[in-house]
This record gives structure tokens, sequence and C-alpha cells, in this order.
């Protein structure tokens, strides 16, 4: 099912959340597509307590009891998102603190949401750029952050441990993570 599918398939008459609608990275922390993120019944049963719309795109459904905070970025290589890694990272940590639940989505939970969890997961939980993304994709194998927020999690990587796991390198379709090197010669000799 592509993330643009929709996030519930019929099981025995019973809506069930699809693979990639609703995914746990933590005790406390979630990756979402915009939709999950609005519906009430799968945040109850999570016990979400904040939420962080990582898009311009979806329009919450506020909800009783939950937290709404908003970052207004596109998916877009040129966007600014670096300067919310240390807001975002620190609200889920105070919200996991609390024995709250954070909830990060985007349109498909895959570029935006889920370069926020990996600066969360350096800054909080001491993992290394590429020991987040193992852990992430472990758990939502559809996150793929776009090149430009790749490179902001380069540098954010180096400004907390002076040291990069990651790092850009030249191909043919332009500068990639390293990370996806093997990806693109698999693509290429096909």
């Amino acid at each position: 099912m592509t993330a643009s599918a929709s996030s519930f398939s019929s099981s025995q008459g019973v809506q069930q959340p699809s693979t990639y609608s609703f995914s746990q990275i933590t005790s406390s922390l979630f990756l979402s597509n915009g939709v999950a993120a609005n519906d009430k019944l799968l945040l109850s049963s999570n016990r979400i307590t904040a939420i962080v719309n990582t898009s311009v795109e979806v329009v919450n459904v506020y909800f009783e009891g939950i937290q709404y905070i908003k970052v207004p970025v596109t998916d877009a290589r040129d966007s600014r998102l670096y300067d919310f890694f240390d807001p975002i990272a620190d609200l889920i940590h105070t919200v996991d603190m609390r024995q709250g639940r954070t909830l990060l989505h985007c349109v498909a939970g895959v570029s935006r949401s889920a370069s926020l969890c990996l600066a969360y997961l350096m800054k909080y939980h001491s993992m290394s750029l590429l020991d987040a993304h193992t852990w992430t994709k472990r758990r939502r194998p559809i996150i793929r952050p776009n090149n430009g927020f790749w490179e902001q999690l380069i540098n954010y990587e180096f400004k907390l441990f002076n040291n990069n796991t990651v790092r850009m390198i030249n191909s043919p379709v332009g500068n990639i993570p390293d990370i996806y090197e093997k990806d693109l010669r698999t693509i290429l000799s096909m």
C-alpha cells in the first residue's frame, strides 16, 4: 500500500489502520500520516496527548485534551526544518516526562515528520543519525526525508556529537545521503 492510499483496510468488516497510517517509534512517540492524525479513535486508543503537525497542507481536527503544535513547513529541499529540531525535540521530551504521548505527522509521515523524529532520537536518545534512521525505518519502513532535510540532519548531528555517521555524496541523480547509495545502484542497474 502506498502512502497516498487509504489509511484503512477492511478486515472481517472491522476498520483496521494500515501498516503505514500509525507507527510507534518509542513508548511515547508515534509517526503517522495526516488522515490518521485526525482519527479520534486511533488517537484515543494510543493515548496521544500532543500532536505536532509538520505540514502546511493538513488541517487538524481539534480534539479535547490534546495539545496541538503547528510546524508550517513544505516538503521542499530548501525548507528550513532545522530551526524546529531543538524546540520540537524538547517538546516531545517534555510530553514524555509528563507521561504523555506525542504524534508527529505531515501529509504521509515520510519526510518532514520523520526528520523531526530523527532529530529527537539524536538529541534525547543519544542515537547517531545512522542509528536513528535505522531504528525509525524498522518501525516505519516508508520514511524518506528529502535531501535538503538530510543535509540539515547531518548538520544537526555534527552540532550534537561533533561527528557524522551519514554524509551526502554525489550521484547520477544529484547529491544523496550515502545510505541510499546501494538502493540507487539497484535502481540504476534495472
